[in-house]
Formats: C-alpha cells, structure tokens, sequence
C-alpha cells in the first residue's frame, strides 16, 4: 500500500474530532483510543444512495450490477448521473435491453452540450429514456420480474423489468 510507504498510518475505525490533532478512534467492539497527528485525513468513502419508494428491496445499485450471478435482462436504470449513463451504455453494449428514467436532464452540473451529445450517442445504441420521470413503487410480478410504477408529469404509469438498478446519487 502506498500509505505505508510514505509513513502514513491508516485506520479503519469511528473517529471523532477532538480538536485540530487529535482524533477519538473507536473500534467496532467499542474500544477508544486517542490518536495525535499533524495532519488528519478523513475518507468517508460513498455507498449508493438508496431510493425512498415502497419496494426499493426489489432493486439493486450501481455497485450491485457486478456480483450478480446471471444476466440482468430487461433492464431500468434510475437516475441520470454519470454512473447509471455508464451502466446503461455497458449492459447496453452487452446485448441487454436497457431504458434509463431521467427525473430532470442528463448529467446535471455537466456541460449540457456534452451531457446531450451523450444522450444522442446512447439512444444511437438502442437505450431508451423515460424522461421527466420518477418511480413511485416496485413490486414483485410473475417469474420474478419487477412492476416499476412511475410518475410521468401527471400520469402515472407502470413497465416490467427483470433487473431495476438505482444510480441516484451516492452518501458518506
């Protein structure tokens, strides 16, 4: 590892900030030790954000999509960042049928000339988009598949898919 190298210690452990040099450390069978360093790092790291939807356990995330143990199928990615535009094109590019639902516009905070090229290229590939667009629930139907309800400006309407992967944002 790096850090060793360069004399860095690293701890996998709760922190609290006393003040500017010292850090609390707890460990995860609640043992404290105090820690006094010139400079504190702290990486937090990010885990998926997890949608607010009555069924969101029928769903997986971005992070999810690479331990599954057969082809996603059918596919509904949710969200617009960068992260699900990347899945959408690689399940894509893979042969599986893929609509991604965007709430808003392609790639927020990005150049939109860019963000709508891209937009372009993916639907040139065969992704679809559900635009303006949230879920509202996902249930359960025949053979497993996944009834995803959703709000379309004042309609609401339903699709099935086999696979529904959320890319919505990611939390500390």
């Amino acid at each position: 590892m790096l850090f060793r190298n360069e004399k860095i210690e690293y701890f996998n452990k709760k922190g609290k900030l006393l003040d500017p040099h010292r850090i609390e450390l707890t460990d995860k069978d609640g043992k404290k030790e105090v820690v006094t360093a010139k400079n504190i790092l702290i990486a937090t790291g990010g885990r998926p954000a997890d949608p607010e939807i009555p069924g969101k356990e029928h769903s997986i995330t971005s992070d999810d999509i690479f331990w599954l143990k057969k082809k996603p199928g059918k596919t509904l990615c949710v969200g617009a960042s960068y992260i699900s535009l990347e899945c959408a094109g690689f399940l894509r590019a893979l042969g599986m049928d893929v609509t991604v639902m965007v709430r808003s516009i392609l790639l927020r905070g990005f150049d939109q000339q860019i963000a709508n090229k891209i937009g372009e290229h993916l639907d040139a590939q065969g992704v679809k988009f559900i635009k303006k667009a949230v879920p509202i629930s996902i249930t359960l139907g025949q053979n497993g598949q996944k009834i995803v309800k959703y709000k379309q400006g004042e309609q609401e309407l339903e699709e099935v898919f086999d696979t529904v992967l959320f890319a919505i944002g990611r939390s500390a």
